[in-house]
């Protein structure tokens, strides 16, 4: 009896197996699951305290109080991620075209590399806080990138967003968001 039982030992683990992925792939489909909206413990707390390096000019160190006073974007990226030669084009568009503000972190990459590529695809950032070793990373959370949080006025991480940025994602994840913001900011400053 116990060897038969043995027998059919693999095929039961294979339908537990292939019933979970089942469940995941319709949860996917139906919405309920999306791995790019990751949630972030810096929600609704401020951005990291860090120093670290401009990438556009090294010998320039750079600080959270930088990032203060606008709405704005903080793209994680790096000259590694294909991701990110993705979505590049993208942030271009929205820091010409739409004057979104967007400081950029180039995570754990090499400096010329990356500022060789700023020259050769368009430069959307404000400027670029340099993290070499991913520290910065670390203390945000960063899974990889691209990875994308939406900072308000004061400097506090409103939204993380995991994944390349495109026209259907800005439309239903960050202009919302950042229309909120804006209200909000105005409804404060009494306007």
């Amino acid at each position: 009896m116990m060897q038969r039982v043995k027998l059919f030992l693999p095929l039961i683990a294979f339908v537990i197996v292939a019933l979970f992925f089942y469940m995941m792939v319709s949860r996917i489909d139906q919405g309920e699951y999306n791995p790019q909206a990751l949630p972030s413990a810096l929600t609704n707390k401020p951005f990291p305290a860090f120093s670290l390096p401009k990438l556009e000019d090294t010998t320039v160190q750079l600080q959270q109080k930088d990032l203060l006073g606008e709405i704005a974007l903080i793209n994680v990226w790096a000259t590694w991620c294909p991701s990110c030669h993705i979505e590049h084009h993208y942030l271009n568009y929205l820091a010409t075209e739409k004057g979104i503000i967007i400081y950029g972190v180039n995570y754990k990459d090499q400096a010329q590399a990356a500022q060789r590529w700023l020259a050769e695809k368009g430069n959307p950032y404000r400027f670029n806080i340099f993290d070499p070793q991913g520290r910065l990373g670390l203390d945000m959370g960063v899974t990889g990138a691209p990875e994308t949080y939406v900072i308000d006025h004061r400097g506090f991480v409103r939204m993380r967003f995991q994944g390349p940025i495109n026209e259907q994602v800005w439309q239903q994840q960050f202009k919302p968001l950042i229309r909120q913001l804006q209200s909000e900011q105005q409804a404060q400053r009494g306007v």
